[in-house]
């Protein structure tokens, strides 16, 4: 693919859009965020209320997970009022990377003093976030619509300071229709090295650091030492392992920043931590290693376009066949080879759901992953799911497409049935 082409050009900038760095899991960051943008609007030093107004999904998956830099609390208003405390909105989604013990014992006092009030948007967008703020003197309201950073209206005392248009319809911008398999892997084989260095060194440094901070200390249910431990050291199990060590980490409120896909850490890493340790266990060199991601990441981020970014569908399923075909192209696949990698695993896992952000993200994590690497083990033995099999369709697209709407319409229901389960706990 020539660098003039428009979808060269459209491919880097979904890459620089999408890898990019964040601390904790993204929905209760996000919150954050919102939070000290709707602090530094007001600009009053006493805050007397709060208000939330967060989608099912957002709710489903900030309950469970640990906010990083709040001493191990969980939930909407322990993210609410760090945020408020001690969170940088300058910083986007590494708003609490400065965050100190100060601050935290601030977050303690606040969340006795300053009552905050939790609400399920009725919203037709499945990451709605708004915050209200209440001072003495002044309110502040902050919405975030459809991306974790997407900040689309800004408030002080009911004049609009800034307000974007949005669409339910619309999780991705009209940049990433140009995303298909041909174009793809046309992409990652002839992308200029230095133009992809920068942005996949960083995903490569990040998520390893965070992976290996998993391993080496008790997070969560510990996932990726009990994989290690009960199957043994081959690659297939390094490669399960590390992906899971670092949701490990993540899911239990280290905070370690991790490059994201499609606006989660745990795809982020399920779609490059197998790729790495495929490519550390063949030693080859490093421009494979790079055209490997770009594939994995380009699929993930291919897949989830039908999906949306939250959704009842498990996520990692994407991601963890984006990282079956890094892993094939390491092992020099062909593209139809590839095509066929992802359709394999789809057909394995398409069924696991999501139920908010928690430490058994990291077992969904192995379980995907290994349905990628099993994908390829078929395609190498011959043995490919075919048409009409289930949800597999007739080509790569027809089956992602169909499993997008499947994940995004099929599912409906479902996703509410899992919102009423966990609130009633």
């Amino acid at each position: 693919m020539d660098k003039n082409d428009a979808c060269y050009q459209a491919y880097l900038q979904i890459l620089e859009r999408e890898l990019v760095p964040a601390m904790g899991c993204t929905e209760p960051i996000a919150i954050a965020y919102a939070a000290a943008l709707a602090k530094k609007t007001l600009e009053e030093d006493i805050v007397k209320e709060v208000n939330v107004y967060a989608s099912g999904n957002v709710i489903k998956n900030v309950k469970s997970v640990t906010v990083p830099n709040t001493g191990g609390r969980k939930g909407i208003e322990t993210a609410v009022a760090i945020g408020i405390v001690g969170g940088d909105a300058s910083k986007n989604l590494e708003v609490l990377a400065d965050v100190t013990d100060e601050d935290i014992e601030k977050m303690v006092q606040f969340l006795k003093d300053v009552p905050i009030h939790v609400h399920r948007a009725q919203s037709d967008c499945t990451l709605d976030i708004t915050i209200e703020i209440k001072g003495c003197n002044h309110t502040a309201k902050v919405k975030i619509v459809n991306e974790h950073e997407n900040v689309v209206l800004i408030e002080k005392d009911q004049c609009c300071l800034l307000e974007k248009g949005f669409s339910a319809a619309q999780n991705y911008p009209d940049l990433y229709q140009t995303l298909n398999m041909r174009k793809i892997y046309d992409f990652a084989v002839s992308a200029d090295i230095e133009d992809v260095k920068e942005i996949l060194d960083r995903q490569i440094n990040y998520n390893s650091t965070i992976a290996q901070e998993g391993l080496k200390n008790h997070y969560g249910a510990s996932i990726a030492s009990t994989l290690l431990s009960t199957y043994g050291n081959s690659v297939e199990i390094r490669a399960r392992a590390m992906a899971a060590a670092g949701s490990d980490a993540r899911m239990s409120g280290c905070d370690l920043p991790v490059i994201i896909n499609s606006g989660s850490g745990n795809q982020g890493m399920t779609a490059s931590l197998p790729v790495i340790e495929y490519w550390k266990e063949i030693k080859a060199d490093k421009e494979k290693l790079y055209r490997a991601l770009l594939i994995s990441n380009l699929s993930t981020l291919y897949q989830k376009t039908y999906i949306g970014r939250l959704s009842a569908y498990c996520g990692v399923v994407s991601a963890g066949a984006g990282a079956g075909a890094g892993i094939a192209y390491l092992l020099d696949a062909s593209f139809d080879d590839i095509c066929h990698t992802i359709v394999n695993s789809l057909a394995i896992t398409s069924g696991i759901i999501c139920d908010g952000a928690k430490p058994s993200c990291a077992a969904k994590i192995a379980i995907a992953v290994d349905a990628g690497i099993m994908g390829y083990r078929m395609v190498q033995e011959g043995h490919c799911f075919g048409c009409g099999e289930g949800i597999v369709r007739g080509s790569i697209e027809k089956t992602i497409e169909g499993v997008g709407h499947l994940a995004r319409e099929g599912m409906k229901e479902t996703d509410d049935e899992i919102i009423k389960m966990m609130l009633e706990e």
